[in-house]
């Protein structure tokens, strides 16, 4: 195993890598900033899109030409020739200290993102769905910080963490229907050490978790018990992404400066993101969304 710096941009808050194996290409957000990265597998190429507000995540459409954005006050439609970026919906119009935060899409185009309590300390946070025809509905609720949207290779199970509440949860998932149940606790951190953040599941059906504040990727297995640790070099990662050629190389996300004061810097935050080669596992591809 080989762990390398891709690119450093110092990231205020790098967030979401996304691999599309139809353009060959890495996207990666930073969140406070309000920008869209693309580069090459090598970190070279590099294009930016700035935004008109913070990001949470993003997801491509179908057509590869533009992207549906999870910014702070809606869902927002991406034009990347352009760089219009327009609202589709607010989902929460009457939380104004709320913001959208982690998504990502089902194999059936669907877009699932969570909001957020800024301040990070009130359950004030729902999870939606964002259907391709624009329809939204609203999951689950009671959320502090929603991170890690991701399903296991079979579509049967749906994978989402609250990151204050430390638990990454489990869900039954009906892919016909894009609906959740039977909802169950897959694992918990200890407040203390660090805090779930952004996911992706492997080929084998292993979960892949950034731990922020405590330095580390955990891979755990399909019954929640933990697999394999991965030390990082910087404290503060947030998001990982299988992708590459042969979809064999773990790209990980960190941020540069935390957005909240409570919460100090350190002398080995550098907001890069990291490419992890050599451990012989797959990703899986990431979808589209379907609009």
């Amino acid at each position: 195993m080989q762990i390398d710096v891709l690119i450093d941009l110092k990231t205020t808050l790098g967030e979401g890598p996304l691999w599309d194996v139809e353009q060959q290409r890495l996207y990666f957000i930073d969140s406070f900033d309000g920008r869209i990265f693309r580069c090459t597998v090598d970190g070279g190429e590099v294009r930016s899109w700035d935004l008109p507000a913070k990001i949470g995540s993003m997801a491509l459409c179908k057509d590869g030409l533009g992207a549906i954005c999870a910014l702070e006050n809606g869902f927002h439609l991406l034009d990347f020739a352009s760089g219009d970026c327009n609202l589709i919906i607010d989902p929460e119009p009457d939380k104004p200290l709320n913001r959208l935060n982690d998504g990502k899409v089902d194999r059936r185009g669907r877009f699932f993102c969570g909001s957020m309590d800024t301040s990070e300390e009130g359950p004030n946070g729902a999870l939606y769905r964002l259907d391709p025809d624009f329809s939204l509905h609203k999951i689950d609720d009671g959320i502090i910080v929603s991170n890690g949207p991701c399903w296991s290779p079979d579509d049967r199970i749906f994978y989402f963490a609250d990151s204050w509440s430390g638990e990454i949860r489990a869900y039954d998932y009906d892919i016909k229907t894009g609906s959740v149940s039977n909802r169950r606790r897959f694992t918990t951190l200890d407040a203390d050490i660090g805090a779930p953040d952004g996911s992706t599941v492997d080929a084998e059906g292993f979960l892949w978790n950034a731990q922020c504040f405590d330095g580390c990727i955990k891979r755990y297995a399909p019954d929640g018990s933990l697999d394999r640790v991965i030390e990082m070099p910087v404290r503060k990662v947030t998001s990982v992404n299988f992708g590459g050629p042969n979809m064999d190389i773990l790209f990980v996300t960190s941020m540069a400066k935390p957005p909240l004061p409570r919460f100090p810097g350190d002398g080995q935050l550098r907001g890069s993101v990291f490419a992890i080669s050599g451990l012989e596992i797959l990703g899986v591809p990431e979808p589209r969304f379907g609009g």
